[in-house]
């Protein structure tokens, strides 16, 4: 069938902010989505509250609304639209994950989607209930002659006691409309079931929850399927995780195609799956399907669906070149999958199912080491970060490949001694198997050294309750590390043999201390000419030519082996090196930048080519760069594929400063080894990472720093606090994130630090800095093409000193600084730019205080805040700045339009807009091992997954809608819980006046409640909650109230000192748990109350990104 003619405006749902569960997966997919559709000619309007992703950039949509995922928004939008002549045809909520799918939910109960006559496409309401409800789900399973868990689906802690007297403990708990597993969990026991139910049952928009019999140790598969209006439907790939049944697929090792299944089980699941997905009744797109398998006796069960494009969908397209989200699109406007052709193979139609002969590996990235005290037991709540695909021609390569693309210390088996991971049992093998029964963040390590030590297979899996053919797969690593270590020499064919097994020169040299080091190991090789080959991702297993240059590499045992490579001479290269795997601290705002620089330099006429590892991502998709690799970014994959295109070309350059810290840590290797690094060089970055250097820059220029020293011991670090005084702000050199950051008050705490910061060296000393409490941080992105310095933007941050930029929330253009300070920033930065060297973007860290302005620090890179900074000025800064280490110059980018004439992003128009970005915080979940909350106070170390951003014509209502998209909308009526710190009761005297005029209730703790007395605001007291327990025994405390519902916003500003700090710990948590809008700083008190008065005032309105005023005059 052709294209529906009913349709002419979509309006495009997308994910909202990142967060554990829903990461940047959505954010590929609707990207591809608002490109099919316009390519179609339809108009798409687009709603997303994200600013860090491409999709939310003007050329992507005809309207782009950054505003927060709710019906009220999207009804004014609706409205907005149809007034200005543009009515919206229909609605696609199945590529924004859970969010987009719950929204579309709301809009049918609010009668919004019937009030404009507006269509749902994709999947309509009666089928996303259907997936989405346990009961019906498990009702359709049956029809078809499938099999469930035996569950029952509960309401209250009544219905889900009774369950559990029936199916008896373990049990699994699973919430109804949730994503990531939010809310689900094992329990083992009463106290476990009481908790995790209890927590489900909160956590579920519906209040129910399914209780299902323990399928713990089974083994778990998914099927990606697509199906169209004519009922056709594909398998396009199929997937098992690695672990076993009990932990979340998104924090499992998985594989594609499934490696242990029979065909006959196969064939079941195929057949079971599309009878599913027809008896849903998903018209038109894509859907994954889990089940799952016993080990014992071979009985397949039904987990669960989901009537969408689902986390896997990024993976499964990055494993097949299949691209799911694409087809989707087309299907729901109406087009089948015999009428769409095939991309790669340009000759195929989609109702070719992909074959793959390769294997995909894909493993999570975690980041416990920013939640101390978090459980880290893998369940079936999911708690990675991020993750790393590979692609390799055997398990075990693939294997070894995406364990050096985490990005995480050890790389690969044998890079670390054992003791890293296994402590002081390393050496006993009973001890590594008893490690091995609790599921955790590298255990892969423990299943390689339990075998080395003796284990059989049988053992490892009993403990382990991984299948036995992975386990039996990986003693072929044990077999070439013998003969590594037995060899009299390493010559060609056993060094041949070593990389088919995927081992890195890394792992070479560590078993062959001799060779010199890694370096010595890739100098043999490349003088023996062993080299990997590349080959192609073609969907088709090599049946039909592949047109689209997606590249993997492999080492193959024939030395004449040939790479599918093919030269390319008339355009000159330039390699852009992406961000690898998401983590805290670096997330996919790097890839927005890599993606920008892909698209903007292959228009101006060269061939870009991105290395990435990251399946998540719009960089990792074979039409986003004129060739992709997809490989690690580590020295020696790079330099193979830096070797590859050499060979086959001219490379003009290679860009490491746009992808974050992963490929800058490359820069200085990568030039030693005789690669052009274009930009930014690596001896400029040096002058800005190591603090010495940096300090000489600064005193060259004449610019204030806080007084520091570098210390390598506790005696040093004593000595250099001592004389510049505390507080002092700690943190090891070389970090992304404010990894290890702390602001310490007293030498105990001081000392306590030095001892957990495990590697001092000469080469890696602490920092100490004078901490300027009290004083107001900014924020600022450059551009500079070596002689003029384009200032992007300046962003006040509204919490604060001391909380890491990445965590708090900031203002463009800023709220209280006046021209004379934005002057001086501008002469600073240039004075910085020229000093370091930089040739591209550049981030600086200012601290105001007492009308001086301090360097705190510099980053000559791409910084996490490029994409808020482009939207909220609407300049392309990635852009130019990949142009720039091009060699344009600023000037010429001015003359051509893509930066603005007379302005900069400190000179913004009055008529511009106010953003506000605020971060989204993971704290939900990460919790102790018995269950509690941990504390969610803000520190220089970042702890946020994701952001939003409101826009608006005032602070008021910008920060209103920033909290919205963010946590939930500012309450407008209700109770205030307030609890100060004595140095804030002055400030925050009038703002809680506000608040009580306006209605509110005020309750406070003894010493705040009697200073707001004095002060004649009304309120009632309401006991602490000591460190002995309740204040007043047998009465409420605060902490009871907010866990009762009771409260709708928390001002709870700490006192400084280390010990007080954690004095609103309980309090935070609870706000937390409850989703409450909760505020620890004054001027985020300041910014709540304004936010308030403009939602009482109907004051927010919703504008396009793209009706937004041009910086330049456009």
């Amino acid at each position: 069938m052709p294209r529906r003619t009913d349709i002419n405006h979509v309006l495009v749902i997308g994910s909202g902010p990142i967060v554990i569960g829903q990461a940047c997966e959505f954010d590929y997919s609707g990207t591809q989505a608002c490109r099919v559709l316009r390519e179609e000619g339809l108009r798409v309007t687009l709603i997303n509250s994200n600013p860090a992703t491409i999709m939310t950039d003007p050329e992507f949509a005809d309207a782009t609304y950054i505003e927060p995922i709710q019906p009220s928004y999207i009804e004014k939008i609706l409205a907005k639209e149809k007034e200005e002549g543009h009515p919206i045809d229909a609605v696609l909520a199945t590529l924004g994950g859970q969010t987009a799918l719950n929204a579309a939910i709301e809009l049918d109960r609010a009668g919004i989607l019937d009030k404009y006559g507006v269509d749902l496409i994709g999947a309509d309401i009666p089928a996303i209930q259907r997936g989405e409800d346990r009961q019906m789900f498990k009702d359709i399973v049956a029809k078809i002659g499938g099999e469930s868990a035996r569950s029952a689906v509960c309401h209250n802690m009544d219905e889900v006691r009774e369950t559990v007297a029936e199916l008896g403990l373990p049990v699994v708990v699973r919430p109804s409309f949730t994503m990531g597993g939010l809310g689900s969990g094992l329990a083992f026991t009463d106290e476990d079931l009481e908790r995790i139910a209890g927590g489900g049952l909160a956590a579920s928009p519906e209040a129910n929850v399914l209780i299902e019999e323990s399928i713990l140790g089974w083994k778990e598969f998914e099927l990606e399927l697509m199906r169209d209006a004519d009922d056709n439907v594909v398998v396009i790939c199929s997937i098992e995780n690695v672990d076993a049944l009990g932990v979340h697929t998104g924090d499992s090792v998985t594989v594609a195609p499934s490696m242990t299944l029979t065909d006959r089980e196969f064939q079941i699941m195929r057949n079971q799956g599309i009878a599913i997905l027809r008896e849903v009744g998903v018209a038109a797109g894509g859907c994954n399907v889990q089940f799952a398998i016993n080990p014992d006796d071979g009985r397949i069960i039904t987990i669960e669906m989901n009537p969408r494009v689902s986390r896997s969908s990024a993976l499964a397209s990055k494993a097949t070149g299949f691209p799911i989200a694409k087809i989707a699109a087309k299907l729901a406007i109406g087009y089948t999958l015999d009428e769409i052709t095939n991309d790669i193979t340009g000759a195929t139609p989609a109702a070719f199912e992909p074959v793959q002969d390769y294997v995909i590996v894909k493993a999570p990235r975690f980041a416990f080491e920013k939640f101390p005290g978090a459980d880290d037991t893998l369940t079936t709540t999911m708690k990675s970060v991020g993750e790393a695909m590979s692609i390799g021609r055997n398990y075990v390569s693939a294997l070894g490949k995406v364990m050096r693309s985490l990005e995480s210390k050890p790389a690969g088996f044998w890079t670390v001694p054992d003791e890293y991971f296994a402590g002081d049992r390393a050496t006993d093998v009973d001890a590594v198997l008893e490690d091995l029964k609790r599921p955790t963040d590298g255990r892969i390590y423990d299943v390689e050294l339990a075998q080395r030590l003796g284990a059989t297979v049988e053992q490892i899996h009993e403990a382990s309750g991984l299948d036995p053919w992975f386990i039996a797969e990986m003693e072929n690593l044990q077999d070439i590390r013998a003969a590594l270590l037995e060899a009299p020499v390493v010559d060609e064919d056993l060094l041949r043999e070593a990389k088919y097994w995927g081992l890195s020169d890394a792992q070479i040299a560590a078993l062959r201390p001799e060779l010199a080091g890694e370096e010595g190991v890739r100098q043999l090789r490349w003088r023996l000419n062993v080299h990997p080959v590349f080959k192609t991702v073609d969907t088709c297993a090599a049946e039909f030519e592949a047109k689209t240059p997606y590249h993997y590499s492999a080492y193959e045992m024939d030395p004449a082996a040939e790479s599918e490579v093919a030269p390319q001479t008339e355009r000159e290269k330039v390699i852009i090196l992406g961000s690898g795997p998401n983590r805290i601290g670096q997330g996919i705002e790097f890839d927005y930048s890599c993606v920008h620089a892909a698209l903007e330099l292959s228009r101006v006429g060269y061939e870009t080519v991105m290395v990435n590892c990251n399946p998540e991502t719009v960089s990792t998709d074979y039409d986003t760069a004129d060739r992709l690799y997809f490989e690690p970014l580590t020295f020696e994959d790079v330099m193979e594929v830096y070797h590859a295109e050499a060979q086959s070309g001219t490379v003009a350059g290679v860009i490491v400063q746009l992808g974050g810290q992963t490929p800058l840590g490359l820069a200085d290797r990568l030039e030693k080894a005789g690669v052009p690094i274009v930009g930014t060089t690596p001896g400029a970055i040096d002058l800005a990472e190591d603090r010495g250097e940096f300090g000489k820059v600064l005193e060259a220029a004449k610019l204030p720093a806080p007084k520091f020293g570098t210390a390598t011991s506790f005696e040093e670090a004593r000595r250099v606090a001592d004389s510049i005084g505390y507080p002092v702000l700690v943190r090891p050199s070389y970090v992304l994130g404010g990894r290890g950051m702390e602001i310490v008050y007293d030498e105990a705490t001081l000392e306590d630090y030095i001892n957990r910061a495990t590697e001092l060296s000469s080469e890696h000393p602490v920092l100490v800095d004078r901490f300027l409490d009290n004083a107001i941080e900014i924020d600022v992105d450059a551009l500079c093409d070596g002689d003029e310095v384009y200032l992007g933007g300046v962003m006040e941050h509204i919490e604060e000193a001391g909380i890491h930029s990445g965590d708090s929330a900031c203002a463009l253009p800023p709220m209280t600084l006046g021209d004379g300070i934005i002057d001086l920033v501008r002469r600073s930065t240039a004075a910085l730019a020229h000093g370091i060297g930089v040739k591209g973007l550049m981030n600086v860290q200012y601290a105001l205080r007492d009308d001086t302005l301090y360097v705190i620090e510099a980053n000559p890179r791409a910084s996490r805040t490029v994409p808020f900074v482009s939207k909220a000025t609407s300049v392309p800064l990635a852009k130019a700045a990949s142009r720039v280490m091009m060699g344009a110059t600023i000037a010429e980018l001015r003359a051509e339009g893509m930066l603005p004439d007379a302005l900069d992003g400190g000179s913004l128009p009055e008529s511009s807009p106010i953003a506000v970005k605020e971060a989204v915080l993971p704290f939900n979940r990460f919790r102790s091992p018995d269950g509690r909350e941990l504390d969610s106070l803000l520190s220089p170390e970042m702890k946020s997954t994701g952001e939003v951003m409101g826009l608006a014509g005032n602070f008021g209502a910008a920060f209103a809608k920033s909290q919205a998209g963010a946590y939930a909308e500012l309450p407008t009526e209700g109770t205030v819980f307030v609890s100060l710190a004595d140095r804030d009761k002055r400030t925050l005297v009038f703002p809680i006046q506000r608040l009580a005029e306006k209605g509110f209730r005020i309750l406070a703790t003894h010493g705040t409640a009697g200073m707001l007395r004095r002060n004649g605001i009304d309120c009632e007291e309401v006991n602490k909650l000591t460190a002995a327990g309740p204040e007043v025994e047998g009465n409420k405390t605060i902490v009871d109230v907010i866990r009762g519902g009771e409260v709708d916003l928390i001002i709870n500003t700490p006192v400084g000192s280390a010990d007080v700090r954690s004095d609103g710990y309980e309090i935070r948590a609870a706000a937390v748990a409850m989703n409450i809008p909760c505020v620890t700083t004054v001027q985020g008190a300041v910014a709540a109350v304004q936010g308030i008065s403009a939602v009482n005032n109907d004051q927010v309105v919703v504008r396009a990104l793209q009706d937004l005023h041009q910086l330049g005059g456009e």
